[in-house]
């Protein structure tokens, strides 16, 4: 018997949740769908209808509820992606802003409207060295960019002109 995860994002769409699942799916590769629950007969929306999709991205597993229009997503929470490379980051940007939007400092939202930061994962240590110097200069080369771009955050982080 596997064990429930403990905390599970819950992402309200209006009618679109199994078509943004098959677009997460499609977005990272260590993907699956878990389970897809339909409205029956007395259900909130129109019978046979997705009501509920289940899914996990990296090991995450999150639930998608078709709700209506009442609500929608902000900015206010989004999902932080942790890459490595500059390829991952490439790839990931460019699959997650197709038709969506690009916004600063690594963040953009996906034709769902819901926020992602796409962000590598030596940030945390160029931000945290003893030299305030050092997180100060990776900071102001980060406000300037759309798309984070590793080379240039080292460049700054070592004082090199870019």
């Amino acid at each position: 018997m596997s064990k429930v995860q403990k905390i599970t994002p819950f992402l309200w769409f209006n009618d679109n949740a199994e078509q943004a699942m098959e677009f997460y799916l499609s977005v990272f590769e260590n993907s699956k769908k878990l389970n897809v629950n339909y409205n029956g007969a007395g259900g909130p929306g129109p019978e046979g209808s997705v009501m509920i999709a289940a899914f996990e991205l990296e090991g995450q597993q999150f639930l998608a509820l078709n709700g209506g229009p009442l609500f929608q997503f902000t900015e206010a929470i989004s999902f932080a992606v942790n890459c490595d490379t500059q390829d991952e980051i490439d790839e990931l940007w460019e699959k997650l802003s197709a038709g969506g939007e690009p916004g600063q400092c690594g963040w953009l939202k996906d034709q769902f409207g819901l926020s992602w930061q796409i962000v590598p994962s030596i940030l945390p240590e160029l931000m945290s060295d003893p030299d305030p110097a050092v997180p100060g200069r990776v900071m102001q080369e980060l406000m300037q960019m759309t798309k984070l771009d590793i080379a240039r955050l080292q460049q700054a982080a070592a004082g090199e002109s870019l």
